[in-house]
Protein backbone atom coordinates (compact mmCIF):
# COMPACT_ATOMS: atom_id res chain seq x y z
CA UNK A 1 0.00 0.00 0.00
CA UNK A 2 1.56 3.59 -0.92
CA UNK A 3 1.63 6.00 1.52
CA UNK A 4 1.40 9.39 -0.21
CA UNK A 5 3.20 11.97 1.41
CA UNK A 6 0.86 14.96 0.47
CA UNK A 7 -1.91 14.97 2.76
CA UNK A 8 -4.91 14.56 0.54
CA UNK A 9 -6.86 17.30 1.83
CA UNK A 10 -5.04 19.38 -0.22
CA UNK A 11 -6.87 17.92 -3.24
CA UNK A 12 -10.15 18.07 -1.72
CA UNK A 13 -11.04 21.92 -3.76
CA UNK A 14 -12.38 22.68 -6.87
CA UNK A 15 -11.13 21.59 -10.54
CA UNK A 16 -8.75 18.85 -9.16
CA UNK A 17 -9.03 15.43 -11.31
CA UNK A 18 -9.58 12.64 -9.34
CA UNK A 19 -9.68 9.32 -10.55
CA UNK A 20 -11.95 6.32 -8.98
CA UNK A 21 -10.20 2.97 -9.57
CA UNK A 22 -13.40 0.76 -8.83
CA UNK A 23 -16.09 3.54 -9.31
CA UNK A 24 -19.09 1.87 -9.25
CA UNK A 25 -18.47 -0.25 -5.91
CA UNK A 26 -20.74 0.36 -2.80
CA UNK A 27 -18.76 2.82 -0.82
CA UNK A 28 -16.75 4.61 -4.17
CA UNK A 29 -20.09 5.51 -6.18
CA UNK A 30 -21.36 7.76 -3.13
CA UNK A 31 -17.56 9.19 -3.05
CA UNK A 32 -18.02 10.18 -6.85
CA UNK A 33 -20.94 12.35 -6.21
CA UNK A 34 -19.95 14.09 -3.12
CA UNK A 35 -16.06 14.96 -4.40
CA UNK A 36 -18.21 16.00 -8.22
CA UNK A 37 -20.47 17.89 -5.63
CA UNK A 38 -17.20 19.77 -3.78
CA UNK A 39 -16.58 20.61 -7.73
CA UNK A 40 -13.69 18.04 -8.10
CA UNK A 41 -13.72 16.48 -11.90
CA UNK A 42 -14.40 13.09 -11.40
CA UNK A 43 -13.38 10.19 -13.52
CA UNK A 44 -13.17 6.53 -13.00
CA UNK A 45 -12.71 3.03 -14.20
CA UNK A 46 -14.91 -0.54 -13.06
CA UNK A 47 -14.59 -3.85 -13.68
CA UNK A 48 -18.48 -4.23 -15.18
CA UNK A 49 -21.00 -1.60 -16.57
CA UNK A 50 -23.64 -1.26 -14.20
CA UNK A 51 -26.88 0.80 -13.15
CA UNK A 52 -24.38 2.94 -10.85
CA UNK A 53 -21.67 3.20 -13.85
CA UNK A 54 -24.44 4.55 -15.85
CA UNK A 55 -25.78 6.91 -13.26
CA UNK A 56 -22.54 8.05 -12.85
CA UNK A 57 -22.37 8.98 -16.83
CA UNK A 58 -25.31 10.81 -16.65
CA UNK A 59 -24.10 12.73 -14.08
CA UNK A 60 -21.29 13.58 -16.77
CA UNK A 61 -18.32 11.30 -15.31
CA UNK A 62 -16.16 9.64 -17.62
CA UNK A 63 -16.33 6.01 -16.40
CA UNK A 64 -14.19 3.39 -18.31
CA UNK A 65 -15.17 -0.56 -17.98
CA UNK A 66 -11.91 -2.68 -17.37
CA UNK A 67 -8.48 -1.51 -15.43
CA UNK A 68 -5.80 0.12 -17.80
CA UNK A 69 -2.96 2.98 -17.27
CA UNK A 70 -4.94 4.44 -20.23
CA UNK A 71 -7.85 5.58 -18.27
CA UNK A 72 -5.76 7.75 -15.73
CA UNK A 73 -5.51 10.28 -18.69
CA UNK A 74 -4.37 13.93 -16.53
CA UNK A 75 -5.42 12.97 -13.25
CA UNK A 76 -4.12 14.49 -10.11
CA UNK A 77 -4.57 11.59 -8.28
CA UNK A 78 -6.08 8.26 -7.70
CA UNK A 79 -8.20 6.51 -5.24
CA UNK A 80 -9.27 3.30 -4.80
CA UNK A 81 -10.95 0.28 -3.14
CA UNK A 82 -8.65 -1.59 -0.61
CA UNK A 83 -9.46 -4.73 -2.58
CA UNK A 84 -7.44 -2.95 -5.21
CA UNK A 85 -3.67 -4.37 -5.33
CA UNK A 86 -0.76 -2.51 -6.45
CA UNK A 87 -0.35 -4.37 -9.69
CA UNK A 88 -3.64 -2.94 -10.57
CA UNK A 89 -2.72 -1.23 -14.34
CA UNK A 90 -4.02 1.63 -12.99
CA UNK A 91 -2.41 1.42 -9.45
CA UNK A 92 0.82 0.68 -11.38
CA UNK A 93 0.75 3.43 -13.83
CA UNK A 94 0.40 5.68 -11.48
CA UNK A 95 2.83 4.91 -9.08
CA UNK A 96 5.22 5.22 -12.50
CA UNK A 97 3.86 8.58 -13.50
CA UNK A 98 4.35 9.95 -9.41
CA UNK A 99 0.80 10.10 -9.25
CA UNK A 100 -0.16 9.98 -5.37
CA UNK A 101 -2.65 6.67 -4.82
CA UNK A 102 -5.06 6.87 -2.00
CA UNK A 103 -7.50 4.62 0.02
CA UNK A 104 -10.70 5.05 0.01
CA UNK A 105 -11.05 5.32 3.44
CA UNK A 106 -8.74 8.91 3.66
CA UNK A 107 -10.97 9.63 1.03
CA UNK A 108 -14.02 9.72 3.35
CA UNK A 109 -11.88 10.80 6.34
CA UNK A 110 -11.29 14.17 4.39
CA UNK A 111 -14.76 14.54 3.47
CA UNK A 112 -16.20 14.20 7.05
CA UNK A 113 -13.91 17.08 8.41
CA UNK A 114 -15.78 19.23 6.14
CA UNK A 115 -19.17 18.31 8.39
CA UNK A 116 -19.92 19.66 12.18
CA UNK A 117 -21.24 16.05 12.90
CA UNK A 118 -19.93 13.05 11.59
CA UNK A 119 -21.32 10.27 12.94
CA UNK A 120 -19.47 6.61 12.24
CA UNK A 121 -21.22 3.50 13.10
CA UNK A 122 -19.10 0.57 13.94
CA UNK A 123 -19.09 -2.96 15.21
CA UNK A 124 -18.61 -6.54 14.43
CA UNK A 125 -21.91 -6.68 13.07
CA UNK A 126 -25.67 -4.48 13.13
CA UNK A 127 -23.69 -1.23 11.39
CA UNK A 128 -25.59 -1.58 8.44
CA UNK A 129 -29.18 -1.50 10.08
CA UNK A 130 -27.85 1.02 12.57
CA UNK A 131 -26.87 3.21 10.17
CA UNK A 132 -30.10 2.54 8.04
CA UNK A 133 -31.77 3.52 11.63
CA UNK A 134 -30.40 6.49 12.14
CA UNK A 135 -30.33 8.03 8.67
CA UNK A 136 -34.38 7.30 9.08
CA UNK A 137 -34.29 9.66 12.37
CA UNK A 138 -32.63 12.69 11.15
CA UNK A 139 -34.12 12.16 7.79
CA UNK A 140 -37.14 12.66 10.39
CA UNK A 141 -35.75 15.56 11.74
CA UNK A 142 -35.01 17.35 8.33
CA UNK A 143 -31.40 17.43 9.06
CA UNK A 144 -30.84 16.42 5.43
CA UNK A 145 -27.37 14.30 6.12
CA UNK A 146 -24.83 12.86 3.62
CA UNK A 147 -25.47 9.40 4.28
CA UNK A 148 -23.29 5.96 3.01
CA UNK A 149 -24.45 2.52 3.87
CA UNK A 150 -23.17 -0.57 3.27
CA UNK A 151 -26.09 -1.74 1.70
CA UNK A 152 -29.63 -0.21 -0.04
CA UNK A 153 -32.23 1.26 1.99
CA UNK A 154 -35.67 1.59 0.68
CA UNK A 155 -35.78 5.84 1.92
CA UNK A 156 -33.14 6.18 -0.49
CA UNK A 157 -33.34 3.70 -3.37
CA UNK A 158 -29.79 3.51 -3.13
CA UNK A 159 -26.85 3.04 -0.27
CA UNK A 160 -26.56 6.66 -0.35
CA UNK A 161 -27.30 10.50 -0.62
CA UNK A 162 -25.87 13.76 -1.19
CA UNK A 163 -27.14 16.06 1.32
CA UNK A 164 -26.64 19.90 2.10
CA UNK A 165 -26.79 19.73 6.09
CA UNK A 166 -24.31 19.66 8.74
CA UNK A 167 -24.39 15.80 9.47
CA UNK A 168 -22.22 13.00 7.63
CA UNK A 169 -23.74 9.22 8.82
CA UNK A 170 -21.47 6.15 7.67
CA UNK A 171 -20.95 2.79 7.78
CA UNK A 172 -17.53 2.13 9.60
CA UNK A 173 -16.12 -0.92 8.93
CA UNK A 174 -12.52 -1.98 10.97
CA UNK A 175 -11.35 -4.53 8.12
CA UNK A 176 -7.64 -3.13 7.29
CA UNK A 177 -7.87 -0.59 9.95
CA UNK A 178 -9.75 1.35 7.24
CA UNK A 179 -11.98 3.31 9.81
CA UNK A 180 -9.22 4.68 11.40
CA UNK A 181 -8.58 6.92 8.70
CA UNK A 182 -12.21 8.47 9.34
CA UNK A 183 -12.86 11.69 11.54
CA UNK A 184 -15.59 10.88 14.03
CA UNK A 185 -17.10 13.72 16.10
CA UNK A 186 -19.78 10.33 17.25
CA UNK A 187 -18.70 7.08 17.27
CA UNK A 188 -20.87 4.37 17.74
CA UNK A 189 -19.30 0.92 19.26
CA UNK A 190 -22.42 -2.06 18.57
CA UNK A 191 -19.96 -5.06 19.39
CA UNK A 192 -16.60 -5.55 19.60
CA UNK A 193 -16.02 -9.90 18.53
CA UNK A 194 -13.24 -11.76 16.82
CA UNK A 195 -13.41 -11.42 13.11
CA UNK A 196 -11.53 -10.76 10.02
CA UNK A 197 -8.89 -12.80 11.40
CA UNK A 198 -7.14 -12.98 8.39
CA UNK A 199 -6.56 -9.73 8.99
CA UNK A 200 -6.39 -8.96 12.76
CA UNK A 201 -3.93 -11.50 15.02
CA UNK A 202 -6.57 -12.36 17.82
CA UNK A 203 -9.15 -10.69 19.24
CA UNK A 204 -7.21 -8.57 21.37
CA UNK A 205 -5.79 -6.97 18.18
CA UNK A 206 -8.99 -5.81 16.57
CA UNK A 207 -10.21 -4.29 20.43
CA UNK A 208 -7.23 -2.32 19.99
CA UNK A 209 -8.47 -0.67 16.63
CA UNK A 210 -12.09 -0.19 18.03
CA UNK A 211 -9.86 1.72 20.90
CA UNK A 212 -7.87 3.72 18.46
CA UNK A 213 -11.24 4.50 16.25
CA UNK A 214 -12.90 5.58 19.96
CA UNK A 215 -10.10 7.71 20.46
CA UNK A 216 -10.00 9.85 16.86
CA UNK A 217 -13.37 11.67 18.66
CA UNK A 218 -12.41 14.73 19.70
CA UNK A 219 -13.16 16.06 23.40
CA UNK A 220 -15.92 18.04 22.28
CA UNK A 221 -17.83 14.96 20.25
CA UNK A 222 -18.89 11.93 22.18
CA UNK A 223 -18.42 7.96 22.21
CA UNK A 224 -21.32 5.69 22.48
CA UNK A 225 -21.28 1.93 23.26
CA UNK A 226 -22.98 -0.96 23.64
CA UNK A 227 -22.75 -1.80 27.99
CA UNK A 228 -24.43 -5.25 27.40
CA UNK A 229 -21.60 -6.04 24.77
CA UNK A 230 -18.42 -7.24 27.04
CA UNK A 231 -16.00 -6.99 24.17
CA UNK A 232 -17.11 -3.37 23.43
CA UNK A 233 -16.75 -2.42 26.67
CA UNK A 234 -13.46 -4.44 27.45
CA UNK A 235 -12.06 -2.75 23.92
CA UNK A 236 -12.77 0.67 25.23
CA UNK A 237 -12.22 0.57 29.10
CA UNK A 238 -9.25 2.26 29.17
CA UNK A 239 -10.12 5.04 27.25
CA UNK A 240 -9.70 8.46 29.10
CA UNK A 241 -13.09 10.01 28.74
CA UNK A 242 -16.69 9.82 29.13
CA UNK A 243 -18.89 7.05 27.35
CA UNK A 244 -22.34 7.50 26.60
CA UNK A 245 -23.80 3.84 26.91
CA UNK A 246 -26.81 2.04 25.69
CA UNK A 247 -28.03 -1.26 26.99
CA UNK A 248 -30.89 -3.64 28.12
CA UNK A 249 -28.91 -5.76 30.48
CA UNK A 250 -26.55 -2.84 32.25
CA UNK A 251 -28.59 -0.96 35.06
CA UNK A 252 -26.67 1.96 34.65
CA UNK A 253 -26.63 2.67 31.15
CA UNK A 254 -27.26 6.27 30.03
CA UNK A 255 -30.06 4.93 26.96
CA UNK A 256 -31.62 1.94 27.65
CA UNK A 257 -35.39 0.53 26.54
CA UNK A 258 -38.52 0.18 29.35
CA UNK A 259 -42.04 -1.01 28.59
CA UNK A 260 -41.05 -3.64 26.08
CA UNK A 261 -43.92 -5.29 24.46
CA UNK A 262 -44.15 -7.56 21.31
CA UNK A 263 -47.00 -7.12 18.60
CA UNK A 264 -46.96 -9.70 16.10
CA UNK A 265 -43.21 -9.89 16.87
CA UNK A 266 -42.12 -6.23 16.50
CA UNK A 267 -41.25 -4.45 19.63
CA UNK A 268 -42.60 -1.55 21.31
CA UNK A 269 -41.07 0.66 24.00
CA UNK A 270 -40.11 3.66 25.74
CA UNK A 271 -36.32 4.86 25.05
CA UNK A 272 -35.23 6.21 28.53
CA UNK A 273 -32.62 8.79 28.83
CA UNK A 274 -30.43 8.98 32.14
CA UNK A 275 -34.27 8.50 33.82
CA UNK A 276 -36.16 10.06 31.72
CA UNK A 277 -38.36 8.91 28.51
CA UNK A 278 -37.03 10.34 25.00
CA UNK A 279 -39.32 8.68 22.84
CA UNK A 280 -41.57 6.16 22.36
CA UNK A 281 -40.45 3.40 19.65
CA UNK A 282 -42.78 1.43 17.55
CA UNK A 283 -40.53 -0.51 15.40
CA UNK A 284 -41.16 -2.89 12.28
CA UNK A 285 -38.06 -5.10 12.39
CA UNK A 286 -37.94 -8.26 14.72
CA UNK A 287 -35.62 -9.26 17.21
CA UNK A 288 -33.51 -7.88 20.70
CA UNK A 289 -30.82 -7.07 18.50
CA UNK A 290 -32.94 -4.59 16.88
CA UNK A 291 -33.86 -2.76 19.84
CA UNK A 292 -30.04 -2.32 20.97
CA UNK A 293 -29.67 -1.45 17.15
CA UNK A 294 -32.63 1.49 17.56
CA UNK A 295 -31.28 2.23 20.99
CA UNK A 296 -28.06 2.94 19.91
CA UNK A 297 -29.36 5.36 16.71
CA UNK A 298 -31.43 6.90 19.21
CA UNK A 299 -28.10 7.44 20.91
CA UNK A 300 -26.76 9.46 18.30
CA UNK A 301 -29.84 11.65 18.08
CA UNK A 302 -30.02 12.32 21.08
CA UNK A 303 -26.23 13.37 21.99
CA UNK A 304 -26.76 15.75 19.33
CA UNK A 305 -29.87 17.26 20.21
CA UNK A 306 -32.22 15.85 17.81
CA UNK A 307 -36.02 15.85 19.23
CA UNK A 308 -37.48 12.11 20.38
CA UNK A 309 -40.35 13.00 18.27
CA UNK A 310 -38.23 12.27 15.02
CA UNK A 311 -36.49 9.31 16.41
CA UNK A 312 -40.40 8.28 16.93
CA UNK A 313 -41.15 9.08 13.59
CA UNK A 314 -37.94 7.70 11.73
CA UNK A 315 -38.10 4.55 13.60
CA UNK A 316 -41.44 3.90 12.80
CA UNK A 317 -40.94 4.29 9.13
CA UNK A 318 -37.83 1.86 8.77
CA UNK A 319 -38.90 -1.70 7.49
CA UNK A 320 -35.49 -2.82 7.00
CA UNK A 321 -32.45 -2.38 4.73
CA UNK A 322 -31.61 -4.75 1.54
CA UNK A 323 -30.14 -8.04 3.30
CA UNK A 324 -31.38 -7.60 6.23
CA UNK A 325 -34.15 -9.89 6.95
CA UNK A 326 -35.89 -9.12 3.48
CA UNK A 327 -38.71 -11.17 2.14
CA UNK A 328 -38.05 -12.00 -1.21
CA UNK A 329 -41.32 -14.12 -1.72
CA UNK A 330 -43.51 -16.94 -0.95
CA UNK A 331 -42.53 -20.43 -2.52
CA UNK A 332 -45.88 -23.10 -2.34
CA UNK A 333 -46.94 -21.68 1.01
CA UNK A 334 -43.23 -21.13 2.62
CA UNK A 335 -41.97 -17.47 2.89
CA UNK A 336 -38.72 -16.57 1.46
CA UNK A 337 -36.45 -13.94 3.17
CA UNK A 338 -32.73 -13.32 2.45
CA UNK A 339 -30.02 -12.22 4.90
CA UNK A 340 -26.60 -10.44 5.33
CA UNK A 341 -25.44 -12.20 7.93
CA UNK A 342 -21.93 -13.44 8.16
CA UNK A 343 -20.58 -13.97 11.58
CA UNK A 344 -21.61 -16.50 14.00
CA UNK A 345 -23.22 -13.39 16.39
CA UNK A 346 -25.09 -11.98 13.53
CA UNK A 347 -26.29 -16.15 12.93
CA UNK A 348 -27.39 -16.22 16.25
CA UNK A 349 -29.62 -12.66 16.21
CA UNK A 350 -31.15 -13.92 13.18
CA UNK A 351 -31.82 -17.28 13.69
CA UNK A 352 -32.98 -16.59 17.42
CA UNK A 353 -35.66 -13.75 15.98
CA UNK A 354 -36.80 -16.46 13.83
CA UNK A 355 -37.97 -18.88 16.07
CA UNK A 356 -40.44 -16.28 17.78
CA UNK A 357 -41.84 -15.76 14.41
CA UNK A 358 -45.21 -17.42 13.71
CA UNK A 359 -43.47 -20.40 11.17
CA UNK A 360 -43.75 -24.35 11.36
CA UNK A 361 -40.39 -24.57 10.69
CA UNK A 362 -36.54 -22.17 9.94
CA UNK A 363 -35.20 -23.90 6.99
CA UNK A 364 -31.69 -22.05 6.95
CA UNK A 365 -29.25 -22.06 3.33
CA UNK A 366 -26.52 -20.27 4.40
CA UNK A 367 -22.78 -20.17 2.37
CA UNK A 368 -20.21 -19.11 4.52
CA UNK A 369 -17.95 -16.60 3.86
CA UNK A 370 -14.31 -16.98 3.58
CA UNK A 371 -11.86 -19.68 4.14
CA UNK A 372 -10.40 -17.99 6.80
CA UNK A 373 -13.63 -16.89 8.79
CA UNK A 374 -15.06 -20.44 8.31
CA UNK A 375 -11.60 -21.79 10.09
CA UNK A 376 -11.08 -19.62 12.80
CA UNK A 377 -14.90 -19.35 13.89
CA UNK A 378 -15.51 -23.27 12.80
CA UNK A 379 -17.00 -24.39 16.39
CA UNK A 380 -19.20 -21.32 16.27
CA UNK A 381 -21.03 -21.68 13.79
CA UNK A 382 -21.77 -25.44 14.16
CA UNK A 383 -23.41 -23.91 17.13
CA UNK A 384 -25.45 -21.18 15.50
CA UNK A 385 -26.34 -23.69 12.31
CA UNK A 386 -27.87 -26.11 15.11
CA UNK A 387 -30.56 -23.61 15.67
CA UNK A 388 -32.60 -24.04 12.32
CA UNK A 389 -35.08 -27.04 11.81
CA UNK A 390 -33.07 -27.65 8.69
CA UNK A 391 -29.73 -25.97 8.15
CA UNK A 392 -28.30 -26.57 4.11
CA UNK A 393 -24.94 -25.59 3.28
CA UNK A 394 -23.89 -23.95 0.13
CA UNK A 395 -20.10 -24.03 -0.60
CA UNK A 396 -18.21 -21.75 1.13
CA UNK A 397 -17.98 -17.93 -0.83
CA UNK A 398 -14.63 -17.28 -1.41
CA UNK A 399 -14.47 -13.70 -1.94
CA UNK A 400 -11.21 -12.33 -1.73
CA UNK A 401 -9.14 -15.71 -0.82
CA UNK A 402 -7.95 -18.69 -1.95
CA UNK A 403 -8.61 -21.82 -0.29
CA UNK A 404 -5.05 -22.43 1.55
CA UNK A 405 -6.46 -24.04 4.11
CA UNK A 406 -8.47 -26.88 2.56
CA UNK A 407 -11.83 -26.31 3.89
CA UNK A 408 -14.94 -26.80 3.13
CA UNK A 409 -18.64 -26.81 4.04
CA UNK A 410 -19.04 -30.15 3.59
CA UNK A 411 -16.91 -30.25 7.11
CA UNK A 412 -19.57 -28.22 9.23
CA UNK A 413 -21.65 -30.67 7.26
CA UNK A 414 -20.33 -33.42 9.17
CA UNK A 415 -20.93 -31.84 12.43
CA UNK A 416 -24.50 -30.72 12.60
CA UNK A 417 -27.02 -33.36 12.31
CA UNK A 418 -29.26 -33.32 9.51
CA UNK A 419 -27.82 -30.98 7.66
CA UNK A 420 -27.20 -30.43 3.53
CA UNK A 421 -24.61 -30.18 1.61
CA UNK A 422 -25.36 -28.80 -1.73
CA UNK A 423 -21.91 -27.79 -3.68
CA UNK A 424 -23.28 -25.05 -6.13
CA UNK A 425 -26.08 -22.63 -5.57
CA UNK A 426 -28.85 -24.61 -8.58
CA UNK A 427 -28.87 -27.25 -5.86
CA UNK A 428 -29.65 -25.32 -3.04
CA UNK A 429 -32.39 -24.38 -4.66
CA UNK A 430 -33.26 -27.45 -5.57
CA UNK A 431 -33.02 -28.78 -1.94
CA UNK A 432 -35.42 -26.22 -1.24
CA UNK A 433 -37.93 -26.82 -3.71
CA UNK A 434 -37.68 -30.87 -2.69
CA UNK A 435 -38.55 -29.85 1.32
CA UNK A 436 -40.31 -26.32 1.45
CA UNK A 437 -43.99 -26.90 3.32
CA UNK A 438 -46.53 -24.61 3.47
CA UNK A 439 -45.97 -22.78 6.80
CA UNK A 440 -41.95 -22.68 6.35
CA UNK A 441 -39.79 -19.75 6.41
CA UNK A 442 -37.08 -20.39 4.47
CA UNK A 443 -33.59 -18.23 5.01
CA UNK A 444 -31.41 -17.98 2.44
CA UNK A 445 -28.17 -16.80 4.31
CA UNK A 446 -24.49 -15.39 3.67
CA UNK A 447 -22.20 -12.04 2.72
CA UNK A 448 -21.90 -13.89 -0.56
CA UNK A 449 -24.04 -14.38 -3.47
CA UNK A 450 -26.58 -17.23 -1.86
CA UNK A 451 -29.29 -15.00 -2.43
CA UNK A 452 -29.49 -16.45 -5.81
CA UNK A 453 -30.48 -19.31 -4.54
CA UNK A 454 -33.49 -17.92 -2.81
CA UNK A 455 -34.27 -16.65 -6.46
CA UNK A 456 -33.87 -19.41 -8.35
CA UNK A 457 -36.60 -21.46 -5.94
CA UNK A 458 -38.88 -18.53 -6.54
CA UNK A 459 -38.54 -18.22 -10.50
CA UNK A 460 -39.99 -22.24 -9.63
CA UNK A 461 -42.92 -21.32 -8.07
Amino acid sequence: MMHPSVDIKEFMKPGVRAHLAGIGGVSMCPLAEVLADMGLQVQGSDMNDSATVRRLRSLGMEVAVGHSAENLKDCDLVIRTAAIPDGNPEIAGAIARGIPVYERAQAWGAIMQQYPNAICVSGTHGKTTTTSMTTHIFMAAQADPTVMIGGTLPLLNSGYRVGKGDTIILESCEYCNSFLSFFPTVAVVLNVEADHLDFFKDLADIQRSFRAFAGLVPQRGHVIVNADDAGAMDALKSLERPLFTFGLNDKEADCTAKNIAFHDGFPTFDVVVRGQTYAHVQLHVAGRHNILNALAAASAAYVLGVEGSAVEEGLSTFHGAGRRFEFKGNFRGADVYDDYAHHPGELQALLQTARTLPYKRVICAFQPHTYTRTHALFDEFVRQLQIPDVTILAEIYAAREKNDIGISSNDLVKKIPGSVYCSNLDKVAEELERIAQPGDLILTVGAGDIYRAGEKLLARA
